[in-house]
């Protein structure tokens, strides 16, 4: 029956019906042709469309604070899209609170800094830097690769405030080694501290993942030892996401990329 209304519409007949065979009519053969090469094109069309769905640009969001987006993020996310171009990466910078509401809330994929513990945030170690004391460049003396905790007994100091986790840090280490120094300028950014310690306003003890913003700097550079104070960088998620693929790609890609830079200083 649906052959019957096919070839009403089409105004002719596309087979030959006996009791004992159904052939094609000669009109029948040339339409199928024509079929045949239309299903043939659309099944290749649907193929392709399948394949380029499959490889749509894949985003990831990451927060991190302004001193790590600005100085270590962009070049690292460069050189990975070069890899991989089909991968978007969506940088976003804020301090750490935010940063972790914002994972919390599934408006990022991940974060990365030193974070506290958290209900509803995975944290997981990624890397392991270490303190560092920084001056203005102006003594070649201090262009050692290392620096005694008692070399800065005196100095005048420019710190972040008291609840910065980086702060509790040194200052915990300042009193466990009985080194005072004169409190010079609070600040609020790592970027801050780095400018002022160029301007001659003091020194800072900073951690090494500034290394690239203070290589943008005047100012010289020592990894602190006796003792060596190590700090752990985090990655942060949404614990009840997983992260995507392409997300722990680029995570395994900046261990490597940092991995490079930062050894090669001396700044593990």
């Amino acid at each position: 029956m649906l052959v019957r209304e096919l070839e009403n519409q089409l105004g002719f007949r596309l087979f030959d019906r006996t009791t004992r065979r159904v052939v094609l009519t000669a009109y029948g053969s040339e339409l199928l042709a024509v079929i045949r090469k239309n299903l043939h094109e659309l099944d290749a069309a649907m193929s392709r469309i399948g394949r380029t769905a499959e490889e749509t640009t894949h985003v990831i969001s990451i927060g991190a604070a302004p001193l790590v987006a600005a100085n270590i993020l962009p070049p690292a996310i460069k050189e990975f899209r070069s890899q991989r171009p089909d991968v978007c990466i969506q940088l976003y910078d804020a301090n750490q609170i935010t940063i972790m509401q914002r994972v919390v809330a599934g408006k990022l994929d991940m974060g990365l800094g030193i974070f506290r513990n958290e209900s509803g945030i995975r944290r997981a170690p990624f890397f392991r830097f270490s303190l560092m004391v920084i001056r203005p460049d102006k003594d070649a003396a201090f262009h050692s690769v290392s620096a005694t905790w008692s070399s800065m007994r005196g100095a005048t100091l420019v710190s972040l405030p008291a609840t910065s986790p980086v702060q509790q840090i040194v200052d915990k280490h300042l009193k466990k080694t009985g080194v005072v120094c004169k409190r010079g300028a609070v600040v609020n950014a790592l970027d801050t501290q780095i400018a002022l310690v160029e301007a001659d306003e003091g020194i800072a003890i900073v951690p090494s993942f500034g290394l690239p913003a203070c290589r943008n700097r005047r100012v010289a550079m020592n990894r602190l030892i006796d003792p060596i104070v190590n700090l752990e960088f985090q990655q942060i998620s949404n614990r009840g996401k997983k992260l995507p693929a392409t997300a722990e790609e680029f995570t395994a890609f900046l261990k490597s990329y940092i991995a490079r830079w930062a050894g090669s200083a001396g700044v593990l």
